[in-house]
Order: C-alpha cells, then structure tokens, then sequence
C-alpha cells in the first residue's frame, strides 16, 4: 500500500471522473478537493499555482502535482500495484496505452469543438461551423467506440484496468445535453460496458462523490 498523501482536485462529471475512479479502484487515502468550474475557479490565482493549465483534474502528491489523466491514472496503477489497475500482459498493456492515448488526444478534443467551440474559431458562423463538423465526428467516434468493445468484457481484454474508467466519462457526456445520445439504443456495447463498470462498488462510491446518475 502507498505511503503518499494525495490530495485529488476535480470537478463533478467532468473528465477527472476517470481518475476519481482509479484512486478509489486502488483503495487510496486522499483528499478530494472540488473545482467550481461553473463559476471560474479554475482560473483562480490560487489554483493556477496547482495547476497552470486551468483545468481538472489535478493530483498533488506530497510535495509535486501531477495533471492529465493518462499521467494521473498511469501514476496511480503503478503507485498501487496490488489493485491490478494496469496490466501486465504486453498485449493487454500496449491496448491500454492504447485506449489512454486515444482517449486523450481523439475523444475528448472532438467533444470540446462541441462544448468549447470558441477555443477554436472567432465568429458565430465559424464557430457553429466548428460545432457541426465536431457533431459529425463524435458520432463517428462513439460508433467506433460501441464497435471496439464488443468483444471483450473489459478495454483491454479480461480484466478491468484504468481505461474503464476513462471509457466511463466519455460514456456519461454521450448521455448529456451537449451529445444527446440515446446510449441503450444507439451504443448498445458500450452501455453493457457502462453498467459492467458501474457495477463496482468502487466507482459507485466516486459516483456518489461526485452527485452523478448511474447507467439505467
């Protein structure tokens, strides 16, 4: 069991949910630390000093911090290897790699020419341009995720690693009001891979942290 005081900054549904799971997975002590990002903390000086990026999550352990989630859960499943939160096989390994990076630098930037279209472009056409092109592309990308896990139980084989709980996010923004989907029905795999991971006692009690819904 890890030694390290952690203190966990996050903010209710947002992508930092993938890593509030993986501390809870791991059976870890910590101190979660809410971020109002409806009302700008985020850019507040005090946690600009946490986190210069001005975003969640962020995980300060003993003296340093670390951001980004690929980073946050990679630390975490290695910090506290008996929760088995990443694999050991070099297949199942390389998938979750895999599944982090894809995550990480596909999914959630086509989600924010949704949701933060003004980051890139200047202009209402412009942006509402941005906004249909990102439509298109989530869908194409949540069709692709639906397909990907029809196989296995699990994202990267039989067993339950951190790029569940990173699947688990993006899982809930395809049933919010910026996506809209009808998840049961339009990705029918991936709501079997929600509720498999929801299942766990450990993820509902982030749930509950954080104030969300669980699969239906």
């Amino acid at each position: 069991m890890s030694t390290h005081t952690l203190k966990f900054y996050y903010s209710p549904g947002s992508c930092a949910l993938a890593s509030h799971i993986a501390l809870e997975e791991a059976g870890a002590l910590f101190e979660p630390v809410r971020v109002a990002l409806a009302t700008g903390e985020q850019n507040t000086p005090e946690y600009r000093k946490i986190n210069p990026k001005g975003r969640v999550p962020a995980l300060a352990v003993d003296d340093w911090i670390v951001t980004e989630n690929p980073a946050i859960m990679r630390f975490i499943a290695h910090a506290y290897p008996d929760a088995k939160l990443w694999p050991q096989d070099l297949r199942a390994e390389a998938r979750c790699a895999e599944w982090l990076a894809f995550m990480s630098c596909t999914v959630h930037p086509a989600y924010a020419h949704i949701r933060r279209a003004e980051r890139y472009a200047t202009g209402d056409s412009a942006i509402e341009n941005v906004k249909e092109k990102g439509r298109e592309t989530c869908r194409e990308i949540w069709t692709m995720i639906d397909q990907k896990l029809a196989k296995d139980p699990w994202a990267a084989g039989e067993h339950f690693s951190v790029a569940d709980g990173y699947l688990q996010a993006f899982w809930n923004w395809g049933r919010g009001q910026v996506l809209g989907y009808d998840m049961e029905k339009e990705f029918p795999n991936w709501t079997a891979h929600a509720r498999r991971v929801t299942a766990r006692p450990a993820v509902r009690r982030a749930f509950a942290r954080e104030e969300l819904p669980l699969p239906a």
